[in-house]
């Protein structure tokens, strides 16, 4: 199947995707609502706390914590069931970071209640000990599969995945993130070992429709979108590791207008969304699952822009 005709049978059509504000969404019953997931997502917030200054080249005005933290609230508000995500380098690019430490992203976060993040490369910027530190002001899980923190002053601090009960259904998600070695200097993740993301997300998708009877499979990936190279990316780990039913991206700041679709060997298909940088954008996915089965698919994608009303 070619990536038209998914969109257009997972109910992914031109009318419900693209730069969708939020009431653009149809209005949906409330029963309709309390089987429904709704998937928020964000990725490459670089510490941009507050929005674009209103002079700024490009992006004027949007982004800021506070403008995302309203728009969730008022999706919440509506939606029974939501789940909030970040695909890592929450720091790093604003003097927050330089003087803050990541002690007030991690705050705002929290505040918003994110269910997860990764990690990204540059959440290793303060080094071990500085992500060590700020750890205690995250009220909430990172996930990593792929790195290995045993012989580190990080060891038992990261969970590999985590299960949500969501809508009446099980919600596995997982974390995977790019290789450091070349990217991060060497003293900022020490002893850390880097497993192979694929080898990886297949034990990952095993465990959760296995043994963790989990009805969507969830991958928040730092790796990057895509690359021209061999260079490991989304669309390499979808293809490589059947069975993830979406991975929400970061590291390449890509700005997507809608999902792509890798579809595997064996015909799984995968969903793939990135929203850009900087807490700009918030990404929207809504999933319903068809009744009798525990099989979902995707009614609506929607990108959200961050900005004053």
């Amino acid at each position: 199947m070619n990536r038209r005709d998914f969109l257009k049978n997972s109910g992914l059509g031109a009318a419900s995707l693209g730069l969708l504000g939020l009431n653009s969404l149809p209005a949906v019953a409330a029963d309709a609502k309390a089987g429904r997931l709704v998937i928020l997502h964000t990725n490459d917030m670089h510490s941009r706390v507050e929005p674009f200054p209103a002079n700024a080249a490009q992006w004027a005005g949007m982004g800021g914590m506070a403008h995302r933290a309203a728009l969730i609230k008022q999706i919440r508000a509506q939606e029974p069931n939501v789940l909030l995500l970040d695909s890592g380098d929450i720091w790093q690019g604003t003097p927050y970071f330089n003087f803050f430490q990541g002690e007030v992203e991690y705050k705002l976060m929290t505040q918003m209640a994110y269910d997860a993040s990764t990690l990204g490369n540059h959440d290793f910027d303060n080094g071990l000990e500085g992500l060590q530190k700020q750890l205690p002001n995250a009220g909430f899980p990172f996930l990593i599969a792929n790195y290995d923190f045993s012989d580190t002053i990080l060891a038992g601090k990261f969970q590999p995945y985590k299960v949500f009960e969501k809508a009446g259904h099980r919600i596995g998600v997982f974390g995977i993130g790019i290789e450091m070695a070349g990217l991060v200097a060497d003293k900022n993740f020490g002893a850390t070992k880097y497993l192979d993301p694929i080898a990886v997300a297949k034990d990952m998708v095993a465990k959760l429709r296995g043994a963790e009877k989990c009805d969507l499979v969830i991958c928040l990936s730092h790796l990057g979108y895509k690359y021209e190279s061999a260079k490991l990316d989304d669309f390499k780990l979808a293809a490589g590791a059947p069975g993830i039913d979406l991975i929400l991206g970061g590291h390449t700041h890509t700005f997507l207008e809608k999902p792509d679709v890798v579809v595997a060997a064996n015909g799984h298909q995968t969903l793939i969304n990135q929203v850009g940088w900087s807490g700009i954008n918030l990404g929207r996915l809504d999933y319903t699952f068809e009744r009798g089965t525990r099989r979902p698919s995707v009614a609506a994608a929607a990108v959200v822009p961050i900005q004053a009303a």
